[in-house]
């Protein structure tokens, strides 16, 4: 037991006493003494008993914290049993403590070494060796340590009670109301139900007490062992187990039943539980179900409980249940305090039994009637792994067992495997309802994953434990590992050797694999091929991988080869990142700046500051600072000096990119001190337009700012700053007429600001009057409104008129009166409409501030008339297409009148003597009229205030039928064209003014108009080549749009290919020549030749030379001076057809092979033709520019002549 003591001079608020009969003492209320505060902290399975003023005790059990008061400062007496002492210490906190303990000087380990007896002992607490024992006379429950933490306690058995001994105290209170330390703490979920007599408490023992047995077990004077008379044994064992009641620790050893225990005997019989009534099952699942009852005990006629002090005895709970049938053998699966109890590992599509007694004072109450439930049905058990029946080189026969179906018949097993790939990565198989499965074209001697997984109506089982099975084969050798040839910062190149066990004519695949840590530490195939090399990449530089090799052919496959381990090699480090400079002075400034983006690959840096003094061109860089450091100050520097700074890496990868040049200049000195502000023109009563001079002469006047600053002659009122900029003139506004003012300016550069000038008193002039009062505005109509305001007498004289502006907002308001007048009436205005208004007087210094804004608003009106009221061609919506026909429907349209403040509820339309009613819309479809006939029209707005005029009259007509759609089809095709024509049969009735609208489908399947007109035909011009085109045709007329009518496709041709230039030769040494002509790109993925033709000597016709896709070819063996002609076409292979289309001859070349030393080049024929004829675009261009030119020159030099 734990007392801690804690002194105030003030009256505390406590909670009112343990018991009504324990009185206040007066002083105490009054706080008119110096009073002590003992905390009594009482620990589980003790009791604390004292003794009031009235000479009754009273007992509260543990844990708890009783507080209590001294009224004269003294603690009060505290008796101990034999064996114990009492101590007091001061914690860290200076909060002291009655510490009751064993002789022996044994501590329990969970109290702090801060209170042990050896620190701060006072000695005026060591006459005080007393505790107050706990009473035989009280009841023990059974506890638990509940929110106090088992390391806060002291347990110890407590000592039989002397009743001579009891000292009674000044007065008690505790914090603890009557009903928290009466009712007994809640017990955990599923534990043992432990029966205990009245002489018997069961407490758990926590384990700082268990390791403390050996030194306190003697000390206190009680044996080891004891069986307390007339108790029943705990834990719930059978009878022909009985073990032996063990005591709870702090009961006393000897209990005497005095003559009050036989009256509380006789009231725990009576307070005995009845029977329970069935309990409640809810919330059912497959595999759980909440179970509720309700409370068996019911109060005696009293009102009072067996304790006598009107509380409830605890009763404690037994859930039972059964799944063997209603008379199967029960289990209990709860037992405690709760109502409730949620069922869970119950089995799905299973009947289950519940029933609930009641255990109170000890006393077993009957069951209660048995309540059955069946719990829901689930997806299947997770079935076995399966088993292998059968095995082959190239197959496996599996088989499996059928799980628990849960309830419902499983429909399906699906069988997974991993293909043999080893990767955790599972496909399906098979899936149905049969129990066996055999896998097919499997490789020899490899290992194959599988598991299986069962389905049925209500979801899909788990996946079995996963099983391999190998293949019958032997494997080959274990093959070589793969070999480093180069390495890279992204790349490694590797090479390998063919097994000399395969034969020549075996296909041997190679697949190589690796491994990379910070993915995982699965292997990942980079390569699969037949080649004995492969360059790995992407790599991460500077970091490690492992490869292997495994070598496949068509009937066996080897074991992964030893792992080769190889690393990339790091890289160059990018340029350090933000570099930026501060704290700069006239001598120094600091450079700072961020690791690069890329580091190369290498986690160690070094940076390299360098710094350049001068002009660009003359620029020579010296280095500064060599190291880790990512800052560097910079010392010794010239002021108003700019310097240039670059940044740069080094790794064992080399030196990386400098970084941008950064650009720096020292400060300079700041400025001196200004003149004084001056008054430019005439004061006015809100703003002062002031000038000043800049520092002394000598100073540099550019890049100077200025600060000018205002302040009131009020005291207290601090400067405020009204104006900085580069200007040394300002205006400065919004001040108060009639009011004196201070000003001063100081001036600042890039160093800093300079001293404050001579400060000057100026005042403003008078101004105008103050603001109005809100005029009252009186809406005596929806069209009228009287604004009146307060005409004050007091300032009557200066005031020379009133400006009234009125509007329907802030920005449209406008002057609708000035003058004497204090009333003003508005008309004209609109019906539930928003309307304000301001006040302004005027004197003769000026107008004053216009008032608050007053608002207002008129009452609602009928509906104005009905406007756009309109016929549509077409329906207003979308969803009225398909039933829409212009023939016998009309769409009208119209614009929603001003409601004037009432919602408009209906639209009334008058057709001749009926009349159609409809509701808030603006459109609106009259069915079933007759073909080709005229009705009038006319329409009119309702709503809540009454009925609005109708609009004018609408004249409209209904068409007579659309015609029919005619055929479509194609007259002439071509590559980049189509043309269409089309007409109706003879039976078919078309006037001449029918338009044809013709459509074509675009990328986006949506058809768009391409033609609308009267013609029969139409040729559509710049189409794609080889492509396909949708196109509908639609019927106009004036009995409206016809039908589309169906879709039509047709296709264009392919295009030849363009005509070539002529070609160009050149004469190579000896007689021979080569001829070169232009390319043409492949026309829509198909190929592109070229056919060279030569004519000349003898020969009259051409001669091909040449086919293929060259844009050049040699000609040997030519004969010397003799005239040759050259030619080149383009032909088009066509991949889909194979067909090939050839274009037109090109300009024919003209050439001659003759002895020379020099290279002739050739240029095609233009000697035998007029010079009008053979120039080409671009030399008639150049001619032509030439010639203006030269007669721009001309005529400049001429006027020149004449000026």
């Amino acid at each position: 037991m734990f007392v801690t003591m804690m002194m105030t001079d003030q009256m505390l608020d406590l909670p009112p006493p343990l018991s009504n009969e324990v009185p206040m003492m007066h002083h105490m209320i009054n706080g008119d003494a110096s009073q002590q505060v003992i905390l009594v902290q009482v620990n589980p399975g003790e009791t604390f008993t004292i003794r009031t003023e009235d000479g009754a005790l009273q007992c509260i059990q543990g844990p708890a914290e009783v507080p209590m008061m001294s009224p004269n400062g003294s603690i009060p007496p505290i008796h101990v049993p034999p064996g114990y002492v009492s101590q007091v210490l001061e914690d860290n906190t200076g909060v002291w403590r009655v510490v009751v303990t064993p002789h022996s000087e044994c501590y329990p380990p969970s109290y702090s070494p801060a209170l042990s007896p050896s620190h701060h002992i006072h000695p005026p607490y060591l006459t005080h060796p007393h505790f107050i024992p706990a009473s035989h006379t009280s009841y023990y429950p059974h506890v638990s340590h509940g929110d106090v933490p088992p390391h806060q306690f002291y347990h110890h058995r407590l000592p039989p009670i002397y009743p001579e001994e009891i000292i009674p105290l000044y007065n008690v209170s505790t914090f603890m109301g009557h009903e928290e330390y009466s009712k007994p703490p809640p017990k955990k979920l599923k534990q043992p139900v432990d029966r205990t007599g009245v002489s018997q408490v069961t407490s758990p023992l926590s384990t700082s007490y268990k390791s403390t047995t050996a030194c306190t077990g003697t000390s206190n004077g009680y044996s080891k062992s004891h069986t307390s008379p007339g108790g029943v044994g705990g834990g719930g064992g059978s009878p022909g187990n009985k073990r032996p009641d063990r005591r709870a620790r702090g009961s006393p050893k000897h209990i005497d039943i005095e003559p009050q225990d036989a009256d509380v005997e006789v009231r725990r019989v009576q307070a005995a539980p009845s029977g329970m009534d069935k309990p409640q099952v809810s919330k059912v699942q497959s595999r759980s179900a909440l179970v509720s009852w309700t409370s068996a005990f019911s109060p005696s006629a009293s009102g009072l409980g067996w304790h006598g002090d009107g509380t409830l005895p605890s009763c404690n709970y037994e859930l039972q249940l059964t799944d063997k049938g209603r008379d199967g053998k029960y289990k209990v699966v709860y037992s405690g305090e709760e109502l409730q109890y949620t069922l869970t590992d119950l089995r799905p599509a299973t009947d289950y039994h519940i029933r609930v007694n009641t255990m109170c004072n000890s006393v077993m109450g009957p069951c209660s009637d048995v309540r059955a439930f069946t719990t829901h049905s689930a997806p299947p058990d997770i079935p076995l792994p399966p088993r292998l029946s059968h095995r082959t080189k190239s197959s496996l026969t599996l088989q499996w067992r059928p799980p628990a179906d849960n309830g419902s018949k499983i429909t399906n097993y699906i069988l997974e495997w991993d293909e043999g790939k080893k990767n955790s990565i599972f496909r399906e198989y098979y899936v149905g309802h049969q129990r066996h499965c055999k896998v097919m074209r499997l490789c020899p001697a490899v290992g194959y994953t599988f598991r299986v997984a069962a389905l049925n109506d209500f979801g899909t089982s788990g996946f079995s434990t996963e099983v391999v099975f190998y293949t019958t084969g032997s494997l080959p050798q274990t093959s070589l590992p793969p070999r480093l040839v180069l390495a890279g910062p992204s790349w490694v190149t590797l090479e390998w050797t063919r097994p000399n066990s395969c034969s020549v004519e075996e296909v041997v695949t190679y697949t190589l694999e690796v491994q990379d840590e910070t993915k995982g530490l699965e292997f990942q195939a980079v390569y699969s091929g037949l080649e004995l090399n492969h360059k790995v990449e992407p790599l991460r530089r500077n970091t490690q991988y492992r490869f292997r090799l495994i070598i496949c052919s068509g009937e066996w496959r080897s074991a992964p080869s030893s792992l080769l381990m190889c690393k990339t090699t790091p890289d160059r480090p990018g340029p350090p990142l933000n570099p930026a400079v501060n704290r700069v002075t006239y001598h120094s400034f600091c450079v700072t700046w961020e690791p690069p983006q890329d580091d190369g690959g290498s986690g160690e840096l070094t940076y390299i500051l360098e710094i350049s003094e001068g002009n660009i061109e003359e620029r020579q860089w010296a280095t500064l600072y060599r190291g880790p450091e990512k800052k560097h100050l910079c010392k010794d520097l010239k002021p108003a000096t700019c310097y240039s700074l670059r940044l740069s890496c080094v790794t064992v990868g080399g030196q990386g990119q400098c970084s941008e040049d950064l650009t720096v200049s020292t400060l300079s000195l700041p400025p001196g001190q200004c003149q004084l502000p001056r008054i430019i023109g005439n004061i006015k009563h809100k703003e002062l337009n002031l000038q000043w001079d800049g520092p002394l002469c000598g100073e540099e006047s550019e890049g100077i700012e200025f600060s000018l600053e205002m302040c009131t002659m009020e005291e207290g009122s601090e400067p405020v700053e009204v104006y900085r900029g580069f200007k040394t003139e300002c205006t400065v506004g919004s001040l108060l007429p009639g009011t004196t003012y201070k000003f001063q300016v100081r001036a600042a550069n890039k160093t800093g600001y300079g001293p404050y000038s001579e400060s000057v008193e100026i005042s403003t002039a008078a101004g105008p009057p103050g603001q109005c009062s809100p005029p009252d505005i009186n809406v005596t109509s929806y069209t009228c409104a009287v604004v009146t305001w307060e005409n004050k007498e007091s300032s009557g004289v200066d005031i020379s008129e009133y400006r009234l502006d009125w509007g329907r907002d802030l920005d449209s308001l406008e002057l609708v009166y000035s003058g004497t007048e204090a009333y003003f009436v508005i008309s004209n205005l609109e019906a539930s409409t928003d309307y304000c208004c301001r006040l302004q007087a005027v004197n003769q210094a000026g107008a004053g501030p216009y008032c608050e804004l007053v608002t207002c608003r008129t009452p609602a009106a009928a509906p104005d008339v009905v406007s756009g009221f309109l016929l549509l061609d077409y329906p207003p919506t979308s969803a009225d297409s398909e039933s829409f026909s212009p023939s016998t429907c009309l769409a009208l349209i119209w614009d929603e009148p001003c409601c004037n403040g009432a919602e408009i509820t209906s639209y009334s339309i008058c057709m001749g003597e009926s009349t159609i009613t409809i509701g808030n819309t603006t459109c609106h479809i009259i069915r079933d009229l007759l073909p080709d006939s005229e009705y009038s029209l006319q329409i009119r707005a309702e709503n809540e205030v009454g009925v609005g005029p109708f609009s004018q009259t609408l004249t409209v007509s209904t068409r007579p039928l659309p015609p029919s759609p005619p055929r479509l089809e194609c007259a002439a095709v071509g590559p980049q064209s189509l043309k269409l024509r089309w007409g109706f049969s003879s039976r078919s009735s078309v006037t001449d003014d029918t338009v044809y609208v013709l459509q074509m489908e675009d990328r986006n399947q949506r058809f768009v108009v391409v033609y609308r007109g009267l013609s029969h035909t139409f040729k559509l011009q710049r189409l794609s080549e080889s492509s396909r085109y949708s196109f509908r045709i639609q019927a106009v007329s004036k009995a409206g749009e016809g039908p589309f009518s169906e879709t039509y496709t047709f296709s264009t041709t392919k295009s030849l290919p363009p005509t070539l230039k002529a070609p160009r030769v050149v004469q190579l040494e000896g007689n021979a020549c080569e001829v070169t002509w232009e390319s043409i790109p492949p026309m829509r993925g198909d190929r592109i030749s070229y056919v060279l033709q030569v004519q000349g000597g003898r020969d009259s016709e051409s001669k091909q030379v040449y086919k293929g896709e060259d844009t050049s070819f040699q000609l040997f063996g030519l004969q010397w001076n003799t005239d040759y002609r050259v030619r080149v076409f383009a032909c088009r292979r066509c991949a889909d057809t194979l067909q090939e289309l050839c274009g037109s001859y090109s300009t024919s070349t003209h050439f001659t092979p003759r002895r020379s030393d020099t290279t002739l080049v050739v240029e095609p024929d233009i000697t035998r033709v007029p010079m009008g004829k053979t120039l080409s675009d671009e030399q008639f261009a150049s001619l032509i520019v030439f010639g203006v030119a030269s007669l721009s020159v001309l005529m400049a030099f001429l006027l020149q002549l004449l000026i």
